[in-house]
């Protein structure tokens, strides 16, 4: 069975995406199921977030020829290099370099990166700009049935399935910047479902009203495309379109005193009690689970909508989900004052949990 493609994504960055992003995958872990996380972000956070500096150049720098021209670098290493090559993990963009530029694609994959035994990753590349460059170039010629345009347009969907074929991932995360460029046209429709995190500010409204806007735009060419295409090209892009499967608060600064049943300033309460009406009033019902099973409040409840203050910081220091931060070797300077508010850390597990068999009861009802 093939695994539910999940992106995470709001045109408005700052929210706290990509540790929501993080610690939702190793929560799903922990409810025993297998997860690959693909940094699609030309800015790595999530990669950055994962692994440590050293695990990255360890990556990257064996890749800057194969980046530069795949080809080429291919023939010079030599197959007994390749191959060891092969056998390491490899940042996504890597792997769709063939794609990128027009040649064969490589056997077999490469592994990813494990962080834990059910939280794999595919880490991101800051040279993955290059990628969408090609992406928005060829996007006119799939129109025509470009074999080429094509492939670059579904290529990210085809490899992910051929890594869960082989490793039995459940659902496979999209992590993506906050453009609504070319590159994020490809990876959110190939998607099969997409969750949006909101700050209860302006912004985030205003980044709900341009996906709305977006959605209605991308659909309408994907049907003018579909026309066009015989049904074996058609087949190579996914069956539904994607589909809205809930909303959060997300980083929220917590206010204590019952001030409203969110326990938030009351300008951000404001803002969050429009964020289900701008959903409902852009969004149109056909990209969406039905309204009123998935708008009535938060994923999670109100799980993980509030800020966690430093321990996000010390998320990415120690490149682990909070709640195992305590049980770390820690550095000295930390280690006061994670004792102090261990419990707290410890508390994380259990809202995330909650948050993450929420988004499992969504993607079910796909």
């Amino acid at each position: 069975m093939k695994p539910c493609i999940l992106t995470i994504f709001n045109n408005k960055g700052g929210v706290g995406k990509t540790t929501l992003t993080f610690h939702m995958a190793h929560a799903l872990g922990i409810l025993q199921k297998k997860i690959l996380l693909v940094d699609f972000d030309p800015q790595c956070n999530l990669t950055i977030v994962a692994l440590p500096e050293k695990e990255i150049a360890d990556i990257w720098i064996p890749e800057d020829a194969f980046i530069e021209d795949f080809e080429a670098a291919t023939e010079a290493v030599g197959k007994p290099k390749m191959d060891r090559l092969l056998g390491t993990p490899r940042s996504i963009h890597f792997n769709l370099k063939p794609t990128e530029d027009g040649i064969s694609e490589f056997e077999p994959l490469p592994p990813p990166v494990m962080l834990t035994d059910f939280v794999h990753l595919l880490p991101g590349r800051l040279t993955l700009h290059l990628y969408e460059a090609k992406v928005g170039e060829r996007w006119s010629n799939i129109y025509q049935g470009d074999p080429l345009a094509i492939r670059t347009a579904t290529r990210a969907r085809e490899l992910v399935y051929a890594y869960a074929e082989r490793s039995g991932y459940d659902i496979v995360i999209f992590d993506t910047s906050p453009s609504l460029g070319a590159l994020n046209r490809h990876i959110l429709t190939l998607a099969d479902a997409f969750i949006i995190p909101c700050a209860p500010d302006l912004f985030s409204l205003y980044g709900i009203k341009n996906i709305g806007s977006a959605l209605r735009l991308w659909h309408k060419q994907f049907q003018t495309i579909f026309t066009l295409l015989s049904d074996a090209k058609r087949n190579q892009f996914p069956r539904n379109f994607v589909k809205f499967i809930g909303f959060t608060i997300y980083n929220a600064k917590k206010y204590g005193g019952n001030r409203n049943e969110l326990d938030l300033a009351n300008a951000h309460f404001d803002f969050a009690r429009k964020i289900p009406e701008t959903i409902r009033s852009v969004i149109d019902q056909e990209f969406a689970l039905p309204f009123d099973s998935i708008l009535t409040g938060s994923i999670g409840d109100n799980s993980v909508i509030h800020g966690h203050n430093t321990f996000t910081s010390l998320a990415q220091k120690y490149h682990k989900p909070m709640w195992e931060i305590p049980n770390l070797n820690l550095e000295a300077e930390d280690v006061s004052s994670v004792t102090g508010m261990k419990q707290k850390f410890f508390e994380t597990k259990e809202k995330y949990k909650t948050f993450a068999e929420d988004v499992l009861k969504r993607v079910e009802k796909l």
